[in-house]
């Protein structure tokens, strides 16, 4: 009951997007097509969960018992950067055409502030691997979904009758926008 919790608040409740506006940056940029959104789903995703569980490691085996928690933020941001070089690398290698459609975007989960959150928040609510694991990866699909959602939305849009001034960032801003407040409903403020 309690992961199914933590899957459920991660997913809907406290989307990392949609809830807690981390991310914004890859969820605006590469939500134009649906092919690099799933892309870059399964990309944060890989690097959340390593992620999750080689930060959770590193302060409890390395951190906490050498009393070295201040270097806590550039420890685990050496850690996400190394593992999306090796997403990168991969992606690649094995598919070029992922690789060219989410540009930019790749090397920027570096900087994805979502997955540097997450990796806080594990240690924050001071859950075991599994916990940290489970909850790592439920925000990652919550992440994904968000990015299916908008691209879907934005792919509808690229037909619609929009004034010139709404188009583009302007427009996906304020879909942003709906999308939180719809996502706010699950957790029953509304």
């Amino acid at each position: 009951m309690e992961y199914f919790i933590i899957i459920i608040s991660a997913v809907l409740i406290n989307n990392i997007v949609l809830s807690q506006f981390l991310g914004i940056c890859p969820f605006l940029g590469v939500s134009r097509k649906l092919s690099s959104a799933l892309g870059m789903g399964a990309a944060v995703t890989f690097v959340l969960v390593l992620a999750g569980a080689i930060t959770w490691a590193v302060q409890t085996y390395i951190l906490n018992p050498f009393n070295i928690g201040y270097l806590q933020t550039v420890a685990f941001i050496l850690i996400i950067a190394a593992l999306v070089q090796f997403v990168e690398m991969v992606i690649r290698k094995y598919s070029p055409g992922l690789y060219k459609a989410l540009g930019i975007y790749l090397p920027l989960i570096t900087t994805n502030c979502a997955v540097l959150g997450v990796a806080i928040l594990n240690i924050q609510k001071e859950y075991g691997l599994m916990k940290t694991m489970v909850h790592s990866f439920s925000h990652a699909v919550g992440f994904t979904v968000a990015l299916i959602l908008m691209s879907g939305i934005r792919e509808r849009l690229e037909d619609a009758d929009i004034s010139e001034s709404m188009q583009g960032i302007p427009i996906a801003l304020v879909i942003a926008a709906l999308m939180s407040m719809s996502f706010l409903g699950f957790s029953g403020l509304i």
